[in-house]
């Protein structure tokens, strides 16, 4: 039988953390802090970690309403690569240079992360087999082309990308219709939840104070405000991504934007054997309802996608609970890429929100006349991305001149999204024309990007 939810399967195997541990202490009264942050997932956690380290001194306190890793931290696929929101609209805005320096900083996060895990003893279950995305029509192997030699070209003639043919992909993973790929060595699985526990403990340790079951109502400069007491600081610091729209006044600040996952059961080593996939690479496709998956450590494969995009009135999940529908989906969708898994057990379900903003540009940002910062809007790529937004956030909050300072994310302002029930249909009509758009090219083997697709990207700001 699968499980449905209890927030996600990451909590069945890191024993540290479970549903039924006990949070630490809420907040029982007001108090003061030099640094007050919101949210304890990789962006409030990672931001801690760096602030502290730069100054000792600092009396921070992050507040979680309800513990640290409950949502998309706990919930993700555990990818952690370079991507970026919002790159090339960077580009366009602030000159290539300036985005080539966002993506070289993303490319070295990837191993920030790494580096820190082992510093901290982390045991997150890190493979470093980077990130191969497949194409699996003649439609997605154009943009596939494209795509590669974009990238190729924007890190000023990377040689350290691979373009491989049908045959070459086939070889790497046995993937049912694959007619290329692309390999980028800047990906690593990860175990999202012990990665998140272990920087919780890693934080407390450097003598932050974390506040669980605390739900925050209201941020307004220099204060935190929760049913509990309000925390007054200098600075407050933003960092609740998916759930910022639950914040007063940012209801249409960042859109929650679903994405659902399922796990298999452990798959035997003959199994893998027949699949090729033997070196935990991160594996993604070319489709414009994308899928993510990864070989997780203990030899399982857990693949993701949107599902239901998004709930009226940027409602938020119940504990991770998806649609059955989603769940024959993503099922479906398992056994399109590798028959030979018809008929294995699914053996639990989950879903959660990310962040995305009306331009779906990540951002950091800090008004030193409030002492409001806040970051996110990652669309999905925040594994990695929390981690550079945090040391962004720590040298704004030091007030340092730095070279994270000056990358063009920073101080990033956008409009807010349309009032229901204009944002339900815009994302509903988004989503439906990305899958009708996937339809059509499966149907029609046309190698070009279908009117809808051109149309979806327009109404969403993605180009």
């Amino acid at each position: 039988m699968t499980i449905n939810g209890g927030i996600s399967f990451w909590y069945a195997t890191a024993p540290s953390r479970t549903p039924a541990t006990p949070p630490r202490a809420p907040l029982t009264t007001d108090t003061t802090a030099d640094v007050v942050i919101v949210g304890g997932g990789y962006t409030g956690l990672w931001t801690a970690y760096y602030l502290k380290l730069a100054a000792p001194d600092l009396r921070i306190t992050v507040l979680e309403q309800k513990f640290c890793g409950y949502g998309a931290s706990g919930r993700n696929g555990g990818w952690l690569y370079n991507g970026i929101a919002g790159r090339d609209r960077y580009a366009a805005l602030h000159g290539r240079p300036a985005a080539r320096r966002l993506q070289q900083a993303m490319n070295a996060t990837v191993t920030e992360v790494i580096d820190v895990a082992v510093k901290e003893g982390i045991d997150a279950d890190i493979h470093r087999g980077g990130v191969l995305e497949v194409a699996r029509t003649p439609a997605q192997l154009a943009r596939l082309k494209a795509f590669h030699a974009h990238e190729v070209a924007f890190d000023e003639g990377a040689t350290d990308r691979e373009f491989l043919d049908a045959p070459a992909t086939r070889a790497r993973l046995d993937i049912a219709d694959a007619v290329g790929s692309s390999w980028s060595p800047h990906g690593a699985r990860i175990h999202p939840l012990k990665l998140v526990t272990g920087l919780a403990a890693a934080v407390e340790a450097l003598g932050v104070v974390i506040h669980e079951s605390t739900p925050v109502t209201e941020i307004a400069p220099r204060r935190a405000v929760t049913p509990y007491g309000t925390v007054r600081a200098p600075y407050v610091l933003r960092c609740t991504e998916g759930f910022t729209a639950a914040l007063k006044g940012q209801k249409r600040s960042w859109l929650p934007m679903n994405s659902s996952m399922i796990v298999t059961a452990p798959l035997p080593a003959e199994t893998w054997s027949r699949l090729g996939w033997s070196d935990s690479t991160l594996l993604g496709d070319m489709a414009h309802a994308y899928m993510y998956a990864q070989r997780t450590a203990d030899d399982r494969i857990a693949i993701g996608g949107r599902g239901v995009p998004y709930r009226f009135g940027s409602r938020t999940d119940n504990d991770g609970r998806t649609q059955p529908a989603t769940v024959s989906a993503l099922t479906d969708l398992l056994t399109s890429f590798f028959p030979q898994l018809a008929g294995t057990e699914i053996t639990h379900a989950w879903s959660g929100v990310l962040g995305v903003p009306r331009d779906w540009c990540a951002t950091v940002t800090l008004d030193r006349a409030s002492g409001l910062g806040w970051a996110g809007g990652y669309v999905g790529s925040g594994v990695a991305t929390a981690n550079l937004a945090a040391r962004t956030l720590r040298d704004l909050v030091l007030g340092e001149s730095t070279e994270l300072t000056t990358l063009p994310w920073v101080n990033h302002r956008v409009r807010r999204w349309e009032p229901e029930p204009l944002r339900w249909l815009g994302v509903q009509a988004l989503y439906a024309a990305y899958r009708e758009a996937d339809r059509h090219e499966s149907a029609t083997h046309r190698p070009t990007t279908t009117p809808l697709a051109r149309l979806a990207d327009r109404i969403s700001g993605r180009h």
